[in-house]
């Protein structure tokens, strides 16, 4: 694997620091298969979410769960991601661990991942064997399922900006676009699985009276799934560790360093002096502050050192992150409350009658319809994202941005205007445009926004100018990616009044189709494109 030296027609997968500082001016090309081991993890995690939609709410149930901790549970996990997201973006940054700087995030949040699924689906029945008293028993039963749950969330919505930081350290520009697209793409076939896996009736099978119940048989598929995804994305594209390329090019560098301003220590994100899996000779031939990286790295990352890197942050990238706020935030809109409008809407069933009576069979069917909807949403997500890689080089990234959001406000918007069973189903294609629109789109962006940069800083070096100071590309993603966070927290906080005032999940619909048109604007508007 690490036999090649970089010779002409072959990938080479060490460091190019060992190469010597100008053996390469960026990454060599990945092979196909490799960023399809890469996008693994978007499948693993995409199929652990489904999972957790089908089957979240009957556990909370189950376990009796009062309804005033609802909101604690669903809005708990956001406002940590929102608040720490940044913070660990930031810490990737300046990880100088010998397996990378963002694998070692992705395999702790992976392992937390795993452990809150073990807690919210086994959790009850681990406690009724040991604990015999019904009032302690139904106590720890909740507090654990509550920890499960958003001890999960958490991981899972954290975890997306070092898997974009990652893909975007080690690929070129033209595999961080196609690498963006397999993400998309497996993202898609993920949650499509988990939805199929999960409509399932496992009680009356083998397998599920094997295992005892059709949390635990969830639990089995969930593990080995995450696992054996989350192995082979890690073994993808190996990282150079950030101190040995530093070690092994900054001192050959030292005598051409012109010295660094005090002055730009608090700008936003970080300056890249060596990317992970290359050496970028320009930016290393920045000189070293004279305290050493240890003290360095502790004193850049203080909590006022980040608020200033985020307020400092540039107009084009405020306005994309704007962007996916709102994006975001009339999906999970319509997503959280779709199956809720499908038994209550599109069947006319009520979910607060008595469980055997009529009406609440019928919410309860239209349910079980709303989830093969999201099944058609994470498939024609997966079918758009391989699309995209067409319609890109027509309309661009312009197009396809504006396209995402406008499909989607008029789809949900016809959705709440005419609800019916059949164009229901139809229209749920119109979300999974949107959501690999969400996955792919920004990351777009942003990787040819630092590819301008990169490329300012290089002809400044070679001017013989001071560069200015880039950012960090795990900041820069874990920024974007808590816009799915304070989206979450909008929409816990927000729509349950709407829902309350309205007397009727109709507005959930309708709101969410007037902010992607609202969306549409911006794009086109606000959001700026590189040529």
């Amino acid at each position: 694997m690490g036999g090649n030296s970089g010779q002409p027609g072959t990938h080479t997968y060490l460091s190019l620091a060992e190469d010597g500082p100008f053996g390469s001016v960026g990454p060599p090309r990945r092979p196909t298969g490799r960023l399809i081991m890469h996008s693994m993890a978007m499948f693993g995690r995409e199929f652990c979410y489904a999972v957790e939609a089908a089957y979240v709410t009957p556990v909370l149930l189950s376990v009796g769960l009062p309804r005033a901790l609802y909101s604690v549970v669903w809005l708990l996990s956001p406002v940590l991601g929102f608040l720490l997201q940044p913070v660990v973006g930031l810490a990737s940054d300046y990880c100088r661990a010998g397996w990378g700087r963002r694998r070692p995030y992705i395999l702790t949040l992976g392992v937390m991942m795993l452990l809150g699924m073990a807690l919210y689906l086994n959790g009850d029945t681990v406690i009724s064997v040991l604990i015999a008293d019904p009032r302690k028993k139904l106590i720890w039963a909740i507090t654990i399922t509550m920890i499960g749950v958003v001890l999960f969330d958490f991981a899972a919505d954290f975890i997306d900006g070092p898997i974009k930081a990652y893909l975007f350290d080690v690929c070129s520009h033209q595999d961080k676009e196609k690498g963006l697209h397999y993400h998309a793409l497996f993202t898609g076939f993920g949650g499509a699985l988990g939805y199929l896996l999960g409509a399932i009736d496992w009680a009356h099978l083998k397998l599920g009276r094997m295992l005892g119940t059709e949390f635990q048989v969830m639990f089995f598929f969930s593990a080995l799934v995450l696992i054996l995804c989350f192995t082979i994305h890690l073994c993808s594209i190996p990282e150079a560790p950030l101190r040995d390329a530093a070690k092994a090019n900054l001192p050959q560098q030292a005598p051409q360093a012109p010295p660094l301003s005090s002055d730009r220590t608090h700008e936003y994100g970080t300056i890249e002096k060596v990317k992970n899996g290359y050496v970028n000779p320009e930016l290393a031939m920045k000189g070293e502050k004279k305290q050493n990286p240890a003290e360095q790295t502790q004193g850049t990352m203080t909590m006022k050192s980040l608020l200033r890197a985020l307020m400092s942050m540039p107009p084009h990238y405020r306005c994309l992150c704007i962007s996916h706020l709102i994006g975001w935030t009339a999906f999970l809109a319509n997503m959280l409350f779709f199956t809720d409008f499908m038994g209550q809407i599109v069947y006319r069933g009520n979910p607060y009658r008595p469980h055997n009576s009529t009406e609440f069979h019928i919410y309860e069917r239209g349910v079980e319809v709303g989830c093969w909807g999201l099944c058609i949403n994470a498939m024609s997500s997966s079918l758009y994202s391989y699309f995209q890689k067409a319609l890109v080089t027509y309309i661009g990234l312009k197009g396809l941005y504006f396209m995402g959001y406008l499909l989607f406000g008029l789809g949900t918007g016809f959705i709440g205007l005419f609800p019916n069973v059949y164009s229901t189903l139809g229209l749920c294609a119109s979300f999974g445009v949107m959501s690999s629109t969400l996955y792919t789109v920004p990351y777009n962006l942003m990787a040819e926004y630092h590819r301008e940069e990169q490329e300012e800083q290089r002809r400044q070096a070679q001017a013989g100018g001071r560069d200015s100071s880039g950012r960090g590309q795990g900041l820069d993603c874990s920024t974007l990616t808590c816009m799915v966070q304070l989206a979450q927290i909008l929409v816990g906080v927000g729509l349950g009044l709407l829902v309350v005032m309205a007397g009727s999940v109709v507005v959930v619909v309708m709101t969410a189709s007037l902010v992607a048109l609202i969306g549409c604007c911006f794009v086109a508007v606000f959001v700026r494109y590189v040529d």
